[in-house]
């Protein structure tokens, strides 16, 4: 059986409990073809792209040739139709082929999506990527698209337990992404491991002179109501994971931050239609 053939198979068995993907006809014969098609414009396998064949999922708020965007939304594809978001392109020019559109909360905010979390299906992936946590987690993909405004990004990949990578603002382009809010989304992604992180953050993030500097960064952690709210086992952990850091040779320090959290979390779920979590 080949790779797609078991992909196919997991996929028909898992996906109707999980709902990580939006629907799509023909899906695995249009892969097939895509597939066939760069295995003639690439026919020596040392010549291939980094992520060739790979199949990815792309967070329906991701505008993607090829596909509708409709934001986790009820509204008609044409009103939201874009050009393709930069990521997008860049992994599809590192080979890489799209499984499909991912399940977002509607306008990557609070209003969830059908998704289940594939380890507890009775419980929430998180979001608002919840789709992309949850195609991860479940072996479709190795590689999903999110994005991140307060958690959407490391809340679903903690929930789902899979690897979320969600850089500095501003490393990779959100061009083509539909906004939340401008001055706070990140574009980020999901893998099963940091091996894979590694191979894909450098497809993705910015090649400026600030954006290839390598020196280990200060870690800092938020003094304040921010870490108060933070249960005690939570805590725990937490700190566990600061002083691994620390040994490891990071430098990690506390910063004051978030004065105003109490305000800012009342303000955020103000007119909220209920849905996953904060």
């Amino acid at each position: 059986m080949s790779p797609f053939q078991r992909l196919e198979a997991r996929f028909a068995e898992r996906e109707p409990e999980i709902q990580a993907f939006l629907p799509e006809e023909g899906r695995f014969d249009r892969l097939r073809r895509e597939l066939a098609e760069m295995e003639t414009r690439w026919p020596d396998p040392d010549e291939r792209p980094p992520l060739f064949g790979l199949p990815i999922g792309v967070k329906d708020i991701f505008h993607v040739d090829g596909f509708a965007t409709r934001g986790g939304s009820r509204l008609p594809p044409e009103a939201l139709r874009g050009p393709e978001a930069a990521s997008v392109t860049a992994l599809r020019k590192a080979g890489a082929l799209v499984l499909g559109k991912t399940v977002s909360t509607e306008f990557a905010y609070f209003a969830p999506g059908p998704t289940r979390n594939p380890s507890h299906p009775e419980h929430t992936p998180g979001g608002s990527s919840s789709g992309s946590a949850a195609a991860v987690a479940a072996g479709f993909c190795r590689v999903a698209l999110g994005t991140q405004t307060i958690g959407s990004i490391l809340r679903p990949a903690a929930f789902c337990g899979v690897v979320g990578f969600k850089p500095t603002r501003g490393r990779i382009s959100t061009a083509g992404v539909i906004p939340l809010s401008p001055t706070l989304d990140h574009v980020g992604f999901f893998t099963r491991n940091v091996s894979d992180a590694r191979v894909v953050a450098p497809l993705l993030l910015d090649k400026s002179p600030w954006g290839l500097m390598e020196r280990r960064p200060a870690l800092g952690v938020p003094e304040g109501p921010y870490l108060s709210r933070v249960s005690a086992e939570g805590m725990a952990h937490f700190e566990s994971v600061c002083d691994r850091l620390a040994a490891a040779g990071y430098t990690v320090k506390t910063v004051p931050a978030m004065e105003d959290f109490d305000a800012s979390r009342s303000h955020a779920r103000d007119g909220r239609p209920g849905g996953p979590e904060l």
